[in-house]
């Protein structure tokens, strides 16, 4: 879903589930000459929590330092952008999607 809507709104899918070590990048995608790293969260409902809320520090921190290694490892010199991609419900019901650009700067500590 939250690919189908990025590609619905002009990016382009450079890989999904890319790993490293025993972290991911859910989503990189490139749009307008940005190299976009997209984290997706996924919820039922919102009864206990917002799936955006999910992103907290350590979350962050293992976005970036994957985010640091899938840069250097395919020698990507282009402004770099951290996104959250909010999806409430389900494929087959109705569901959400909410899209928050710049979501969140990697932790520096």
């Amino acid at each position: 879903m939250a690919a189908r809507y990025l590609l619905d709104n002009g990016y382009a899918i450079i890989e999904r589930d890319w790993r490293y070590q025993r972290r991911d990048l859910d989503i990189i995608a490139s749009k307008d000459g940005i190299l976009i790293i997209v984290e997706v969260k996924t919820r039922h409902n919102t009864d206990y929590t917002l799936p955006e809320e999910a992103v907290g520090y350590d979350k962050a921190k293992s976005i970036a330092i994957s985010s640091n290694a899938y840069v250097k490892t395919h020698r990507i010199n282009m402004p770099l952008r951290f996104d959250i991609i909010a999806v409430t419900g389900s494929p087959d019901s109705d569901y959400t999607i909410k899209h928050i650009p710049d979501a969140f700067y990697p932790p520096t500590r």
